[in-house]
Parts: structure tokens; C-alpha cells; sequence
């Protein structure tokens, strides 16, 4: 339990302190991730909704490995990344979604501290290791259909450049273009709120514990 601790002070630090990754902490967290899997898989670790959602994290920076695998790729067989839209905007794409679907997963395992604190008895059947999996499923699908249309958003972008003005496309656009903007002005305010929700929780959780 001390290890898993040490990981989710990791995927904090990583993802609701820092303003941006780096290298540092990517790979920090990578190796994080794998433990993780390693400890969770041990028969000493009880299949708890907390365990699950702490899995759930660890699995996520699947997408980081394969961000790095297609940049290696790219650059062994001498694609350039910067020459063609669709390359950066899935690697960047794939960065996004592991931001995102990890700062979800990070206020839910805060939530569920927060209750296992203040509401033990009341709030056990909602601590289920079915609603933790519930709950993992949605946020993967929610964040997944974000990154899908932050994806067409920038390839009709880059088609639009060289359309003519009358292009049927053009409408289809726009729509996608509006979308995208307000979704991603909507992911960077739930960033901000999700940050001041987890320093909330836990300043409640330790002064309760420390009183």
C-alpha cells in the first residue's frame, strides 16, 4: 500500500501539479505505471474499487508508449512528423487523452478518499468494484470521443487550407471547428476546477486525520 501511495503522489505531482510534462516526469511515471501493473497482479493486493481505479491509471500511459513508439517508428523509416497533419495531431492527441483520462481517474480516487473518510457505512455501495469499472469504462469513452474530435478538427484544418470556398466541406467545418473550441476551452476550466477540488479534499482529509 506504501508503494501505492508513492504512485498516486507521482501521477499527482505529474499531472494536477505540474503546468506541463517533461521528460523527467514522463518517464518517472512510465516506469510508476509499470510497477503498479507488477504489485497489482500480487495476490496481496485486495480487488477493491480503489485498486481498480489505480489500475485503471497505471493502464493509461499505454497511450504515452505508444505515442513514443510511433515518433521512434516515424523516425527510423524517415517519415517526417512535421510534414503531414495527420502524425502530430494523433501524437498530440494521444498526450491529451492521457492528461485528461488521468486527471479524472486522480479526482475519483480523491472522491473516494474523501468518502472512506467522512462516510464509511453510508457511502459503501457506491465504493464497488462494479461502479469503479463503470465509472473507468465511461471516462475512457467520454475522453476517447474528445481526442476523436480534436482529430478530425485538425485534419479538416488542413484540408480546408487547400479547398476553394464553395467546398461542401466548408460547413462541415466550421461545425467541427466551433466544437472543438469550446470543448477544449471546457477541458482547460474542468482542469482548473478538478485541480482546486483535489487540494480541497485532501486539506480536509489530513486536518480530519491530523485532529
Amino acid at each position: 500500500m506504501k508503494d501505492l501511495r508513492r504512485y498516486l503522489v507521482l501521477k499527482y505531482v505529474q499531472y494536477l501539479v505540474l503546468s506541463s510534462s517533461n521528460p523527467i516526469s514522463t518517464f518517472l511515471g512510465l516506469l510508476g505505471s509499470l510497477y503498479t501493473l507488477i504489485i497489482l497482479q500480487s495476490a496481496k493486493v485486495s480487488s477493491k474499487s480503489t485498486a481498480v481505479l489505480i489500475s485503471s491509471l497505471a493502464k493509461v500511459d499505454i497511450l504515452v508508449s505508444m505515442s513514443i513508439v510511433l515518433e521512434v517508428v516515424a523516425w527510423i523509416f524517415g517519415v517526417g512528423i512535421s510534414s503531414t497533419v495527420f502524425m502530430p495531431a494523433l501524437l498530440q492527441n494521444l498526450l491529451t487523452a492521457n492528461a485528461h483520462i488521468s486527471c479524472l481517474l486522480l479526482s475519483c480516487v480523491a472522491f473516494e478518499a474523501y468518502l472512506i473518510t467522512f462516510f464509511p457505512i453510508e457511502s459503501r455501495h457506491l465504493r464497488t468494484v462494479r461502479n469503479a469499472r463503470l465509472t473507468s469504462r465511461i471516462i475512457w469513452i467520454l475522453v476517447t470521443a474528445e481526442c476523436t474530435l480534436f482529430q478530425m478538427d485538425d485534419l479538416l484544418k488542413a484540408s480546408s487550407m487547400s479547398a476553394s470556398t464553395c467546398s461542401p466541406c466548408l460547413s462541415l467545418f466550421h461545425v467541427s471547428s466551433m466544437a472543438a473550441a469550446l470543448l477544449r476551452s471546457l477541458s482547460y476550466l474542468l482542469g482548473i476546477l478538478l485541480r482546486i477540488l483535489n487540494v480541497y479534499i485532501y486539506y480536509k482529509i489530513f486536518f480530519s486525520m491530523s485532529n
